[in-house]
């Protein structure tokens, strides 16, 4: 455990001492090393699913995807960022480094916590590094308010948790996962449960987002700088399902009857945002939605607690990860060129960047889960489970991939084909550094196809 942290905690002092020229490729390359250091935990060693146990923190089947998925991500931002910060003074450009390295502590230290108020605290921790991105390095002047969406969003859902998890720790004498479920299970009958319940769920299901508490999601993409944009997407999401699947287990009684809301508003948000997305202008808000109506596929199949739900939940998290992050990537390439996210101004770049239309198609096709994709593996496995459970589910799941489909293509056609705008006359070209960020998202999940029980979880 410690050979990642140690190396991630040095990337800081790193950031700060090396000298402005060698200021990217430094930091690049010390944290490319601790992403192949990660894929050692890939190889598990222990009979009991823990691996790497010590008193604070360890690895299972679970929590490795996402672990090496975080790490991961670091140096693909850092590639993502190091054009448009080229202009800033030397001083910020170490900060805006060292806030996405302490992103990458907090997210290790939450997904390997054994403890729950551990894994609570970095769960809040995270807030402080991502607000300073989105609110200091964003685009417009309403970053600002969505800065305080999205605090907010994720503080009113998250202190009921804090509660709900001391009423735990009282009840069963400790908040430990590797002794949680051998505890005697809580008797839930009394009204006083169910807020219980809906306490220990309402603040992973806002940090989803669920329907209905996504608002914050939109604005904070829209505004954030493209790191920020893609830890959001690939990671921070992440942590709201992480956290339901390991909190669950303790919920078991009451979850039968109380998640059908929960469920319903899920599949009613894959289907409403998904349509949201069909009518969208801007790019980044239209990449910010799609995210929402994964992410509702996902809490549906967690909430419904079978095996297939969890591991079609845990590889659509991976997946959609590396997706999304690509495609904000790629709308960030648009960006730098064009200077505008309108999709209508900036159309039929496929005959300027022949090359970046591929990628683009390639993510567009991942997005909307093409057959070999692990995508269309955990879509089908959380359709497969939802349709056991109730088959009126089907409706609702099918309308979404439709939707899903559309809007994906629709995403391609409008900035790929077509003819180019009168007013684009010179554009910058593509630079390897582009190529070689979107070729490592989309190698990772191109490569999960040839060996998938990597990233399935627990039932594997």
């Amino acid at each position: 455990m410690l050979k990642i942290l140690i190396p991630t905690l040095m990337l800081v002092p790193t950031t700060w001492l090396t000298p402005t020229k060698w200021l990217w490729p430094t930091t690049l390359v010390h944290s490319l090393l601790i992403a192949l250091a990660s894929l050692s935990w890939l190889s598990y060693s222990s009979e009991t699913g823990w691996a790497s146990l010590n008193p604070y923190m360890a690895t299972d089947p679970l929590s490795t995807p996402l672990l090496i998925l975080t790490c991961w991500l670091l140096p693909l931002m850092i590639l993502a960022s190091q054009n448009h910060m080229a202009h800033e003074p030397a001083s910020r450009q170490r900060m805006y480094i060292s806030l996405l390295t302490s992103l990458q502590i907090f997210l290790i230290m939450a997904f390997s916590a054994t403890e729950i108020i551990m894994f609570y605290v970095m769960f809040e921790a995270t807030l402080i590094p991502t607000l300073i991105l989105i609110t200091r390095w964003g685009n417009q002047t309403e970053r600002l308010n969505a800065g305080v969406y999205f605090l907010f969003y994720t503080l009113a859902g998250s202190l009921p948790l804090l509660v709900a998890l001391l009423v735990l720790q009282n009840h069963s004498g400790t908040l430990s996962l590797l002794t949680l479920p051998y505890t005697c299970p809580p008797q839930l009958s009394l009204n006083a449960d169910k807020l219980w319940w809906a306490g220990c769920l309402m603040a992973f299901l806002v940090k989803m987002p669920l329907y209905g508490v996504h608002l914050w999601l939109p604005k904070a993409h829209v505004e954030a700088p493209v790191a920020g944009s893609m830890v959001l997407a690939a990671v921070l999401l992440k942590l709201g399902g992480y956290g339901m699947m390991r909190i669950i287990l303790v919920l078991d009684p009451l979850t039968k009857e109380l998640s059908y809301p929960f469920i319903i508003l899920a599949l009613w948000g894959v289907i409403m945002t998904g349509s949201i997305c069909l009518r969208q202008t801007d790019l980044k808000s239209l990449i910010a939605y799609s995210s929402v109506s994964h992410m509702g596929l996902v809490i549906a199949g967690i909430l419904i607690q079978t095996p297939w739900g969890f591991t079609g939940a845990l590889i659509l998290m991976i997946a959609h990860g590396l997706t999304s992050s690509a495609l904000f990537c790629l709308a960030n390439t648009n960006y730098e060129r064009t200077h505008s996210r309108t999709m209508l101004l900036a159309r039929g770049l496929q005959m300027v960047l022949p090359l970046m239309a591929a990628w683009w198609f390639t993510a567009s096709l991942a997005n909307l889960a093409l057959p070999p994709l692990p995508n269309l593996m955990a879509e089908l496995m959380i359709i497969v489970s939802l349709f056991n459970w109730s088959w009126w589910t089907l409706i609702l799941t099918g309308a979404g991939t439709l939707i899903t489909a559309s809007y994906s293509l629709y995403m391609y056609l409008m900035t790929q084909r077509g003819p180019l705008p009168p007013h684009i006359i010179a554009l910058a070209p593509s630079h390897s550094r582009e190529h070689l960020l979107i070729a490592l998202h989309l190698l990772p999940l191109i490569l999960t196809i040839l060996k998938p029980e990597l990233i399935w979880g627990w039932a594997g």
